[in-house]
């Protein structure tokens, strides 16, 4: 079986390869941007997630040594403990110089070396 192409159909053959390698490449790039998008949104709903636990687990607990110990000393401790931890959070999240370069350091040809 011997195949007789033309320079012509040679071309056309090499022009649809060629268009059929760009769509592939542009819908793998399309693919790649919405994984993007997907992980910095679920990255904030996470975040949130974890601010109103822990946000609830001290208002349990300090509710609970309110409403039960007469200590002042372990009522200050309890009221005290958490401003700490905020302060401490908000002092870190405030004065952090890094960007995040998730999206604007990819390397050609995908993935990491």
């Amino acid at each position: 079986m011997t195949l007789n192409l033309t320079a012509s159909q040679v071309l056309a053959g090499a022009g649809v390869l060629l268009a059929l390698f760009a769509v592939w490449r542009y819908s793998a790039r399309k693919a790649q941007r919405a994984a993007d998008k997907a992980r910095a949104s679920a990255r904030v709903v996470s975040l949130a997630g974890r601010v109103l636990f822990t946000g609830a687990a001290f208002m349990g607990v300090q509710w609970l040594v309110i409403t039960h110990v007469h200590n002042p000393t372990l009522v200050l401790v309890v009221l005290g403990l958490p401003d700490l931890i905020a302060a401490y959070v908000l002092t870190r999240v405030l004065t952090v110089t890094s960007m995040d370069t998730t999206t604007t350091s990819r390397r050609r040809g995908g993935g990491r070396r």
